[in-house]
């Protein structure tokens, strides 16, 4: 399998998995999927953190957040890795509860990866909600 196999199988394994988790109020996995070497950051629909202690404060809040993710689907647009680094661009298309109010929407999501002791993990995050 090659780094790009790989790499694109990771993404709609874990990645997905993780996502959809977060979305039904559990951001554990998430947790596990970033990286614990900094720089780490988040430019999010709903708010920005930079380091580990923000960035771990928001997943806290977005856990509290999201319930009942009736639908997840994380629709890749571009990719690409270069050595132990990688990005993701695309849409996700989520239907959840968002405190407590059903919801559905688009994000446009840009993530950097970085492969850390032979596994990727989340460096960055950027994500706003889809124009119509």
């Amino acid at each position: 399998m090659s780094d790009h196999d790989e790499f694109l199988a990771w993404v709609t394994t874990a990645l997905y998995e993780a996502e959809r988790a977060l979305h039904n109020g559990d951001a554990g996995p998430r947790r596990t999927l970033w990286s614990r070497n900094e720089p780490v950051s988040v430019r999010g629909a709903w708010r920005d953190a930079s380091g580990q202690r923000a960035v771990h404060r928001l997943f806290d809040a977005l856990e509290a957040a999201f319930s009942h993710c009736t639908s997840y689907e994380f629709e890749i647009q571009a990719y690409d890795l270069s050595g132990d680094m990688a990005y993701t661009v695309g849409r996700e298309h989520i239907s959840a509860s968002v405190e407590g109010q059903a919801r559905t929407y688009t994000l446009r999501a840009t993530q950097v990866y970085r492969r850390e002791d032979g596994t990727w993990k989340v460096a960055h995050r950027h994500a706003d909600t889809a124009p119509e």
